[in-house]
């Protein structure tokens, strides 16, 4: 509907055109298709630019206990991940930047936050390396 909007724009910018000089059949056409196709791109650049303004949610309140809120577009997710951020053209770090994130926020909801963070802390993988407080170094000195 917004093309026919820009069509109908375009012939009443050319009709009063028309009537203060005189054109022939062939300028008025190329006229029309030139002004139709200026004020298209002024509307997908309008709209490009009222949608980037305003944030689906307040970025202070988009990590929530279950959901995170994608800015850009509103979706709820456990977790922003690249390849989403990616079909809005952005790098998590870009994403961060535009919104005014610190750069170390994570983009996961908090409950995914506290859960990985439980699973890590009961794994313990820190003290299965080898050399862990020295007492493998001290077994291979003593024999």
């Amino acid at each position: 509907m917004q093309n026919d909007d820009a069509f109908v724009q375009a012939l009443s910018i050319t009709r009063a055109q028309a009537g203060v000089r005189s054109m022939t059949a062939q300028e008025i056409v190329a006229y029309a298709k030139e002004v139709a196709q200026g004020i298209r791109q002024m509307q997908g650049v309008a709209a490009a630019v009222a949608g980037a303004v305003e944030p689906a949610v307040d970025p202070k309140d988009a990590v929530r206990e279950s959901s995170v809120v994608c800015l850009e577009c509103g979706a709820k997710f456990k977790m922003l991940t690249k390849r989403h951020l990616a079909q809005h053209g952005l790098t998590p770090d870009e994403y961060k930047a535009k919104w005014g994130l610190k750069k170390g926020t994570s983009l996961a909801c908090k409950s995914l936050q506290r859960m990985r963070r439980k699973k890590m802390q009961d794994m313990q993988l820190w003290s299965r390396r080898k050399g862990f407080n020295g007492e493998d170094d001290a077994k291979e000195g003593a024999e």
